[in-house]
């Protein structure tokens, strides 16, 4: 069967018997770590099991991320994740905030203020705001303004990356990790009520992203310089690092492709660019550098800048990204090759990734497809997989909170 041909039956996200599949897995998920409430506060780092790792600080991006899974849950009527997400809540409120000279820790091991971090505590504060969180609104108003006062570069329409614990030094190197997580974070809050200038903040981002990896064929930068020149080889010399790794990060490509038709639904480029095929392009690009065929197949990590694999270990994380914009793709376009792709890479993920012995998904394989924790230990959380699962089951949006929200209450009010 060629990429461009069909596959027999019913398309498989208009399956009955398929999103029931999905709702099964999401329950799976959340149920994953019941324990994981650190004693300090916040979200502990989880072990291959679920239980707490606490021999690992508090991370504020796991704390947010992990309050931002489990309200969605709740929208869900998951049992125990309005609980769960409620007291992870009160960690961004307490421990890993900073009192003092405002913003949000690292962890409680690091002081510095990085713009990743912020990114996932305007989700979370947004997804609180969706639920009804009394605290929610006032949290994210707070967050908004620590973005727009410390990283928002409106000269350049991106965000600065690392600040240190006072905010008197900023970090000379740019990175898109973060403003990659900052559009998902802007396009969140403006659907929890903030002001409509966030959707244009992350159109602005997009369309400077489009022309970076236009020029490098559809692989993106990843690291720049102060004034935004992008450092291709940046990191060559510690390739599999877990946030800046040298080369293009496959999973970015397929992450960025996703975020680029979320974009399209509520912003437009002021440069122009068809956010929807870019979209493709990104995807393509992705998926031909990315998945390595054969009898272990796989997507590696990283390529380096002709498409040659350089971290060959398999995340993932990766795999949830590819999944999410192939179902985005197959919804958007209803073409062929997106199906095709879906469904494979589902059947990927229940044959090689998702852990039915002791819960979520593993987190790192190695090129055989064997459990490896050279880049990853244990499963620190479930954001990328139940993402994937949820992007997969419902309507394309520009959050997940407000498709959820919107599923469940057309769901009511058809009861």
């Amino acid at each position: 069967m060629s990429s461009n041909e069909m596959p027999a039956g019913p398309s498989w996200p208009t399956l009955s018997s398929h999103t029931s599949w999905l709702d099964g897995e999401s329950a799976r998920l959340l149920d994953f770590g019941r324990a994981l409430q650190h004693p300090s506060g916040g979200a502990a780092w989880l072990d291959d099991t679920g239980e707490p790792d606490l021999t690992r600080p508090v991370f504020t991006w796991i704390t947010a991320r992990m309050v931002h899974v489990q309200y969605l849950g709740a929208l869900l009527g998951h049992p125990g994740s309005r609980r769960r997400a409620d007291r992870l809540f009160d960690g961004l409120l307490t421990v890993l905030r900073d009192g003092r000279h405002g913003g949000w820790v690292e962890s409680t091991d690091d002081a510095t203020k990085s713009a990743y971090t912020h990114a996932f505590v305007v989700l979370a504060a947004s997804t609180a705001t969706a639920v009804g969180h009394p605290r929610g609104p006032a949290l994210l108003t707070e967050a908004l303004a620590v973005v727009d006062a410390r990283f928002w570069d409106d000269r350049s329409g991106m965000c600065v990356d690392t600040w240190n614990a006072d905010w008197s030094e900023l970090d000379d190197y740019r990175g898109i990790n973060a403003n990659m997580h900052m559009v998902e974070a802007m396009l969140a809050a403006v659907d929890a009520g903030a002001p409509t200038v966030w959707r244009e903040r992350a159109a602005r981002i997009c369309d400077s992203v489009i022309e970076w990896s236009e020029a490098n064929d559809w692989r993106v930068p990843e690291h720049f310089s102060t004034d935004w020149e992008p450092l291709l080889e940046y990191n060559s010399d510690n390739p599999a690092d877990q946030f800046t790794p040298y080369g293009a990060t496959v999973g970015h490509g397929f992450e960025w492709s996703r975020l680029m038709l979320q974009v399209s639904l509520v912003a437009t480029s002021a440069r122009g660019h068809d956010h929807v095929d870019v979209a493709r392009s990104l995807y393509r690009r992705a998926a031909a550098d990315g998945w390595q065929a054969g009898s272990t197949p796989g997507f590696v990590y990283t390529t380096d800048w002709t498409g040659r694999p350089v971290v060959t270990q398999r995340l993932h994380w990766v795999l949830c990204e590819a999944i999410a914009a192939a179902a985005t793709l197959l919804r958007w376009t209803g073409e062929a090759r997106y199906e095709n792709d879906y469904r494979a890479w589902w059947d990927h993920a229940a044959d090689c990734y998702i852990d039915r012995a002791h819960g979520s998904w593993h987190h790192e394989l190695d090129e055989h497809n064997a459990v490896a924790t050279s880049v990853w230990g244990g499963k620190p959380d479930i954001y990328h997989a139940a993402q994937a699962v949820w992007i997969s089951r419902y309507p394309t949006g520009s959050s997940l909170a407000a498709v959820l929200g919107d599923s469940q209450a057309s769901v009511g009010d058809s009861t």
